[in-house]
């Protein structure tokens, strides 16, 4: 599982460290794509085939499930780990994220996500002080 929050950059070439922790689990491979919020998510290739699977499914006459597989499903790319621990994020990913220079890696149990170091704080800050009425609301859900 991915959980923790951690700070790194961006380097030239567009390359990000995975945190350490979290490298055994995509050593032999992951996908990166656009996420929800402006941010990347990474997935390991077993949990990416099982959300394909998942969005592929989903009614192709609804626009909005179309639009979601286009979302998700054009914007993947492959991501190796290089010798140094780090990933390659497509030119394309960086710019939708908005990613630069620093950036937060977080784990959110079945994938890690990219974002812009200000974004994530902005973000935070925001779904912090909402966390009562978030809460609330799931609470609804039965969680």
């Amino acid at each position: 599982m991915f959980i923790g929050e951690f700070k790194h950059s961006v380097d030239t070439k567009g390359r990000v460290a995975v945190p350490a922790k979290f490298r055994n689990q995509i050593s032999s491979g992951a996908i990166i794509t656009r996420g929800l919020d402006h941010c990347l998510f990474v997935f390991t290739e077993t949990d990416w085939e099982s959300l394909a699977q998942k969005i592929v499914a989903l009614p192709l006459a609804q626009a909005n499930s179309r639009a979601f597989a286009r979302l998700m499903l054009s914007g993947a790319s492959s991501a190796e780990l290089d010798s140094q621990g780090r990933i390659l994020i497509p030119d394309y990913l960086r710019k939708y994220a908005g990613l630069g220079k620093s950036v937060k890696v977080i784990g959110v149990y079945n994938r890690m996500e990219v974002w812009d170091e200000a974004a994530w704080q902005k973000y935070r800050e925001k779904t912090e002080s909402a966390g009562d009425e978030i809460a609330e609301k799931l609470g609804e859900l039965g969680i």
